[in-house]
């Protein structure tokens, strides 16, 4: 690695798989893509064996491990935070779920200062770019991009029930929530293929990892950026252990995410000198706005027993697992060839919000993140969750070791918004699964369990189980203000030359559903900024809008 480079990715994820495929195919560009985990090994079947995500969540392999701080308003819990530490990164270890969030969110961007061109119309011309939908395109929907989409089946006599029963309270069903309307319940949009996970590093990675001009060194571990004065000129980086090494470049994209990319910009004496200093860090740059703006969702699990045995809880039985295994290894189907997330939705938990602020996703089997399991033979859950918290939070690095993980405070139900949400959240969510539709299925609820119904046991159940829906974001976000990160039409760092900033951590404001697809548009139109190509034309597609008034408009 003693070249120098045009490019150094730092971060071999989801934003910098995308930036290595757009920026590596000029040929006449240098690029290297450094990853502090292993590689995504295609005979490595718990990355790509779809139903196996709960094996890698919280596995040191493929995982990096956080914990939050102490949460004062969840009893001092240290709430758990995977994220992927593979190439691929998180699309390598999450649930598979596609979703774009709502126009809306974009329409909030563009609202900011600076922001204009980050609005639906500009944006969707990106998420279009990178999606081969399964089901064809259309005004919406992109059907020969990298990223492989397929609908989800819904095949199992839950779905349809559950579908109904949304139905039967109140609220619409959608064609494709990513498509015109969010708004409602339908079949949710995966990153899978032929029965295999379907991650940024097999979407854009490894078509071209032949390039001569591209380099991916896996086991990377970037300590912090190199300066001379206020111009980024490299990395240090230390391989397999050994001792660090400069590496050279005309630019640094740093595609850590929400967490790491604060903790080297910090690390690297960017960030509010008063933290900085007091750890003995000079400071290169001060930016007060880095690890700040800390969001999140927060989710829960509302569990009920099955009366019929139609669930995939006997799968996750030791003795039945051999049979399971073996059937994806040989046709890439049975229950080990789905993420269990086919099917959803979004809606308004009150009359005062514009667009949806809650969201459910529905699984035909009652299990939690890290395979623990009801006790009983059959049971169903929705994860629901509200999507606008207005808690804030922050990353800061604890000190100059760059092995040291840093300190992460989300300040979960800190804001009387916040609090107020989730009761209505859990009371929709009640709702939808007492209806006629579920009777011949529903055994009754199980968690929160019918012993919990005022609003303050209900924000105490919440405190006490939630966890985390994996979605940190705007940590180093985009804007022109003084707590901004990340220049809106560059990417570039504010205040120095030769960094940019490409992932989650950019997004000003978290979005409506699963970050990932986002964060893959953000990447594919920050490709077009660093090239310095045209951007593409903007979009006059119109989307749905709710109107108090009269129902839509």
């Amino acid at each position: 690695m003693a070249r120098r480079y045009d490019y150094i990715i730092v971060g071999g994820g989801s934003a910098g798989c995308v930036l290595a495929n757009r920026l590596s195919a000029d040929p006449s560009t240098s690029v290297l893509v450094l990853e502090a985990g292993r590689s995504d090994w295609i005979w490595d079947i718990l990355i790509h064996m779809p139903a196996a995500l709960t094996m890698v969540i919280g596995n040191p392999l493929y995982d990096w491990r956080y914990e939050s701080e102490p949460e004062p308003y969840m009893n001092g819990r240290r709430v758990y935070h995977g994220r992927g530490k593979v190439l691929g990164g998180s699309s390598s270890i999450n649930g598979m779920i596609f979703q774009r969030g709502n126009p809306m969110d974009l329409q909030r961007w563009a609202s900011d200062p600076g922001m204009e061109t980050w609005d639906y119309a500009h944006c969707l011309p990106y998420f279009k770019r990178m999606e081969n939908c399964r089901d064809g395109g259309d005004d919406w929907r992109g059907d020969d991009g990298p990223l492989w989409l397929e609908r989800g089946p819904v095949k199992n006599p839950l779905f349809g029930a559950f579908l109904a029963a949304a139905q039967q309270a109140g609220y619409p069903l959608t064609d494709d929530v990513n498509g015109y309307q969010q708004e409602g319940f339908a079949a949710f949009d995966r990153n899978i293929r032929n029965g295999r996970r379907w991650s940024a590093a097999r979407a854009y990675l490894h078509p071209v990892k032949h390039r001569r001009n591209l380099t991916v060194q896996t086991l990377s571990h970037v300590n912090r950026v190199l300066f001379n004065g206020k111009r980024a000129v490299g990395v240090s980086v230390s391989r397999l252990g050994r001792r660090p090494e400069n590496v050279y470049g005309g630019e640094v994209v740093l595609c850590g995410g929400a967490i790491n990319t604060p903790q080297l910009l910090q690390l690297s004496g960017v960030g509010d000198p008063t933290h900085l200093e007091s750890l003995g860090i000079r400071t290169v740059h001060e930016l007060r706005g880095v690890g700040e703006n800390l969001q999140d969702h927060l989710e829960v699990y509302v569990q009920h027993a099955c009366r019929q045995p139609v669930t995939f809880n006997p799968a996750l039985k030791l003795r039945n697992r051999p049979k399971i295994g073996l059937q994806w290894l040989l046709g890439r189907t049975g229950p080990a060839a789905t993420n269990h997330f086919e099917a959803g939705g979004f809606v308004r938990g009150n009359d005062t919000v514009e667009y949806p602020n809650l969201m459910f996703h529905f699984l035909p089997i009652a299990v939690r993140y890290d395979g623990t399991q009801i006790d009983t033979p059959h049971g169903y859950q929705v994860h629901i969750g509200p999507m606008y918290s207005d808690a804030r939070g922050n990353v800061r690095i604890k000190s100059a070791d760059p092995k040291a993980k840093p300190a992460l405070r989300f300040n979960y139900l800190s804001t009387e918004n916040d609090r107020k949400e989730w009761v209505e959240a859990i009371g929709v969510a009640r709702d939808i699964l007492r209806q006629p539709a579920l009777d011949e299925f529903n055994g009754g609820e199980i968690s929160p369990g019918p012993h919990v119904r005022s609003d303050s046991e209900i924000l105490d159940w919440v405190a006490r189980d939630a966890e985390t829906a994996y979605h940190p974001s705007c940590t180093a976000r985009m804007g022109i203000d003084e707590m901004s990160v990340v220049d809106p039409t560059s990417m570039r760092v504010h205040g120095v030359e030769n960094l940019r900033v490409v992932d989650a951590s950019a997004m000003p404001y978290l979005t409506n559903g699963n970050i990932y697809a986002p964060v893959m548009m953000l990447a594919e139109k920050a490709a077009d900024l660093i090239k310095g190509d045209t951007p593409l034309p903007p979009s006059d597609t119109p989307y749905y809008r709710h109107d108090r008034r009269d129902g839509e408009r």
